[in-house]
């Protein structure tokens, strides 16, 4: 009674009261829940789904949550920030997030120190009322904590975690895994342009710039301006009979995500190799605005055709921490620039890029106009190590930027990847603030290490792949490297001996 009396005034005073602690404990089909303060804060329990809303907007709601149900699921509707702890939770929902977060804020989920939590979903059939991923949330997500939270999806179009907003991730151990088959597949990828069919209409009239001697800008100062000519194109001729009945066939291009039809891709730019578009591909972590990664230990698995590992529009940011991705599609992708600050990253895509950005303008700066100086960079990296490793051979790359620039600036770089032929996304001299070199023809052999000296005999880097790649087009970048000074890269039947004349160095 008292304190419900001092809620009330502080009520009549600044219009908002201090909640205090929900407490959550499933046991198996049922949920119980202790509430102290019930003004402004509603919660409805049925059997072991509990919906609970709030109207405060000043204070930070706390939830506490503990047990184990399988089937189980959490509503979370406030008009302001909440945090929900968990502490040794277990939870599966049979349809539907088992975290649906609706907030108009802030939600943080926080994995209490020292304990292990596990979240699954096994079906996301009913996406008009459920939200198609174990964590969803309407606003900005925050993930932390000192333990561990895994998150497991096992359904037919589930994704690991799915945000409209940032998502920002510190101190966690956070495993995300999806396995389930997509919902369906779209019958238009960009095999072609959607609606024309096998046939195109005539582009007789069409204009496009005689690009002369190639695709400007291609690769870097070494590389972009030759090997690769292209005719006068004046005006493009009917291409109604191209395989795919489609224009160049845009591999490259990234679908868009929504909530109830998203999509992936599974195949990359090749050549006239259509494009497939997935209905609620398995993604891992998905967010329609821009993930941040500063701290704690992240592991992503995915293993249907089209899942990406990680996925911001926005951008992603790797400040700190341990990430590891295995993906079949892109292990990391962005529409946005992508930057490496400090954390150690292995990224690994069976079928596709490793990490691919494509920022706006950089796909079509050969048919835009655009250049290097009004298109953002598409990859950054600053610093930590960025393993970067694509295995299903070219036109696939270790790092992608579709034309947009590629900046390294300092940190440990070793990609894997075929490129597109010998032209894969490399920095410019002006880009490379750090010396860089790509190396043509690299022999990987699984499990074998590549082992990179300098002129000296130190080690200067040594890195393990586990698959084979013959002729790979790889990028390496190190600290130790400068400008003037010769390096050996040593692996199993392979040695070359080369000197880095410029800021950005091309080896055969």
């Amino acid at each position: 009674m008292k304190k419900n009396l001092i809620c009330l005034l502080a009520l009549m005073m600044v219009g908002v009261c201090q909640a205090e602690d929900i407490n959550i404990r499933f046991d198996g089909a049922t949920a119980k829940v202790k509430q102290n303060v019930k003004d402004s804060v509603n919660v409805i329990v049925n059997g072991a789904n509990v919906s609970i809303e709030s109207l405060y907007k000043a204070h930070k709601l706390t939830i506490s949550v503990t047990g184990k149900s399988d089937d189980g699921q959490i509503t979370l509707k406030s008009a302001g920030k909440a945090k929900m702890r968990l502490d040794g939770l277990n939870l599966t929902s049979q349809e539907g997030a088992p975290l649906d977060l609706r907030n108009k804020k802030k939600v943080e989920v926080e994995a209490v120190k020292g304990t292990e939590n596990t979240l699954t979903i096994t079906a996301c059939n009913d996406t008009a009322s459920h939200k198609a991923a174990v964590i969803w949330a309407k606003d900005k997500l925050l993930l932390s904590g000192k333990g561990t939270l895994n998150i497991i999806a096992t359904g037919d179009g589930c994704r690991g975690i799915k945000t409209k907003k940032d998502i920002t991730i510190e101190d966690l151990t956070l495993n995300v895994t999806t396995s389930g088959d997509n919902l369906g597949e779209k019958p238009f990828g960009f095999g072609g342009f959607p609606g024309f069919g096998g046939e195109m209409p005539d582009f007789s009239n069409f204009p496009i710039p005689d690009f002369g001697g190639g695709f400007p800008p291609f690769g870097n100062d070494s590389t972009r301006r030759e090997g690769f000519p292209m005719p006068d194109f004046g005006n493009i001729p009917n291409f109604g009979g191209f395989p795919g009945g489609g224009f160049l066939n845009f591999g490259a291009m990234r679908s868009e995500d929504n909530d109830s039809t998203s999509t992936g891709d599974s195949e990359g730019f090749g050549g006239f190799a259509g494009k497939h578009k997935y209905v609620a591909s398995t993604k891992g972590i998905a967010s329609k605005g821009k993930i941040t990664i500063n701290s704690g230990n992240v592991t992503v698995r995915t293993s249907t055709a089209g899942a990406e590992g990680i996925e911001g529009k926005e951008g992603i940011v790797f400040n700190g921490g341990n990430v590891d991705v295995l993906a079949t599609d892109d292990a990391i992708n962005a529409n946005a620039t992508i930057e490496f600050n400090g954390a150690h990253v292995i990224a690994r895509s069976i079928g596709n890029d490793a990490v691919d950005s494509n920022p706006k303008g950089g796909f079509f700066m050969p048919f835009g106009g655009n250049n290097e100086q009004d298109t953002e960079p598409a990859i950054v990296i600053k610093g930590g190590i960025v393993y970067a490793w694509s295995q299903v051979g070219s036109p696939e790359e270790g790092l992608d930027c579709d034309f947009a620039p590629l900046v390294v600036e300092g940190g440990t770089v070793f990609s894997v990847g075929g490129g597109m032929g010998e032209m894969p996304s490399v920095p410019s001299n002006e880009n490379a603030k750090q010396p860089t070199a790509l190396l043509i023809g690299l022999d990987i052999v699984k499990d074998e290490p590549v082992c990179i000296y300098d002129n000296n005999g130190k080690l200067i880097d040594k890195v393990t792949v586990p698959f084979s790649l013959r002729r790979s087009a790889s990028l390496v970048s190190s600290p130790a490297f400068k400008i003037g000074n010769s390096y050996t890269v040593k692996t199993k039947g392979y040695e070359k001996t080369f000197t880095l004349n410029e800021p950005f160095t091309t080896v055969r």
